[in-house]
């Protein structure tokens, strides 16, 4: 179903962004695993908004309900329901939307494909939708964290954080080493470069001042992941990852390692050298992004992904009806002038989702990736 993500660790979000609440089922985790709410409602308190005065200021807890899979502090095998209760709903700002469409929005495309549309916040169109990923990606995290010290003994990290916002980019030099948490979470725009993340911030303002959105970029790097997660042609490690970027809202593009860069360079200057360090074997660089022929080589997985600006804009903007007449539609409500700050823990979330599946998967086939 449409709905649902993973083939081991399945996950099935529901809900609209103005309906009773938003939620999730994940099914396949293993059972026994420590769990407390608390470690689930630290990832969606990164996630919520009203966290700034540059992203949307709805006020919501994004309060996270446990109603399934969850005994005595430990996952039961069974499937894990969770529950966030929607509470600052304004549906009426958003009337005039109810037939006119809003240019590069999801609105005509869900009247086409269903001939009916929830037009009150974009429905299951609505960014409010991720609140399940990211509360399903925050057990995906703790079942790779306990896979990856039985196997290794080193735990599996996650860190995505801005690199671009509009025109501007962090230097490229600042960007070799992986970011502590810390680093990323000290400004609300989430770039660990301070200076960049200063001119990203009034970059924003100013465009909310206007009216206007920008998008941006959002890097993203995994460390303590061992080779051979993946599988060849269809379920590529680097094509799961993919989709799973793509479906997120806003976003338009996926790279991996060197990615379009890498279209310029000759393959001798674009292969990663193999060499034996620690005990394993290692690559002297890493263009590949850590994954090569669709599976894991043992080094940092690093890719990017592109978010378009804001499609809701408060600006007269020229449009047409449900009747095909044209028509003039000012955006209203509370809107991000910029979604990227707060799409950072989707990202992760995201990432470890694929992860913690391919492992799953990996494990059913390998007994040395057993837990």
């Amino acid at each position: 179903m449409p709905n649902t993500f993973g083939k081991l660790f399945t996950v099935t979000t529901w809900g609209e962004s103005h309906g009773f609440g938003v939620g999730v089922v994940v099914d396949g985790c293993p059972p026994r695993l420590p769990l407390e709410v608390a470690e689930i409602q630290a990832e969606l308190d990164r996630r919520r908004p009203g966290q700034s005065e540059i992203v949307t200021p709805r006020k919501e807890e994004d309060r996270i309900g446990i109603l399934s899979g969850l005994f005595e502090g430990r996952t039961t095998g069974t499937p894990i329901s969770m529950l966030v209760r929607n509470a600052d709903q304004r549906p009426g700002a958003y009337d005039e939307m109810r037939e006119k469409f809003r240019p590069s929005h999801a609105d005509y495309t869900y009247q086409a494909k269903f001939g009916v549309r929830d037009h009150r916040g974009g429905g299951r169109s609505s960014a409010r939708e991720t609140i399940g990923r990211v509360a399903a990606g925050a057990i995906a995290r703790k079942v790779l964290n306990v896979g990856g010290q039985a196997r290794h003994g080193t735990p599996v990290e996650i860190r995505a954080f801005l690199t671009q916002v509009h025109d501007i980019a962090v230097p490229p030099e600042a960007l070799a080493a992986f970011p502590a948490l810390a680093e990323v979470e000290a400004t609300p725009v989430r770039c660990p470069h301070p200076e960049t993340a200063a001119r990203m911030i009034e970059r924003i303002k100013a465009v909310r001042a206007e009216g206007d959105s920008v998008g941006g970029v959002i890097e993203c790097r995994v460390r303590g992941i061992p080779a051979g997660l993946g599988e060849p042609v269809f379920d590529r490690l680097e094509a799961d990852l993919a989709k799973a970027m793509l479906s997120l809202p806003a976003t338009k593009g996926f790279e991996l390692g060197s990615g379009f860069a890498g279209a310029r360079l000759r393959g001798s200057e674009h292969n990663d050298r193999f060499e034996a360090s620690g005990g394993r074997v290692r690559t002297a660089t890493n263009r590949s992004g850590g994954i090569q022929g669709g599976i894991s080589n043992g080094e940092e997985i690093v890719f990017r992904v592109a978010f378009k600006p804001t499609a809701t804009i408060l600006r007269p903007q020229q449009t047409v009806d449900i009747h095909g007449a044209a028509a003039e539609l000012v955006g209203r409500g509370r809107h991000d002038p910029c979604v990227v700050p707060r799409a950072v823990p989707i990202v992760e979330a995201m990432a470890a989702l694929v992860l913690v599946d391919h492992w799953l998967r990996q494990a059913a086939q390998n007994e040395t990736f057993k837990f």
